[in-house]
């Protein structure tokens, strides 16, 4: 009689079907979860197409550059009424993100 031999810490276990194809599968998984899919079209209609920093103004042929900053830091933190939110444009947001580098980088440190 020959035993089989299971290596690793869990048994090997068959995994049960969904009933679903790949095709399907793979089609769910690239759908876009709620409420994260559609912050940044929220945010550009709730503040405006304007920088909360510089207030620079953007229009539709410009808009993509206004990104949307999240204020805590919690890209999963996407309330309904936008008080997460600020829309920058790409220079100020690069700035405010460099900031809290630096900032992180003299921490502690100095006199």
């Amino acid at each position: 009689m020959v035993k089989e031999i299971q290596y690793g810490r869990y048994p090997k276990s068959r995994k049960k079907s969904t009933g679903k194809t790949i095709d399907e599968t793979v089609k769910d998984l690239k759908k876009p979860s709620f409420p994260q899919s559609d912050y940044r079209e929220r945010s550009l209609q709730i503040h405006g197409l304007i920088c909360a920093k510089c207030a620079r103004e953007f229009d539709h042929t410009d808009r993509h550059l206004l990104t949307v900053h999240h204020k805590d830091g919690n890209h999963l933190n996407n309330p309904p009424d936008g008080s997460n939110w600020e829309n920058l444009c790409v220079y100020c947001h690069e700035e405010e993100h460099g900031r809290e580098f630096h900032e992180e980088d003299f921490e502690g440190k100095g006199t």
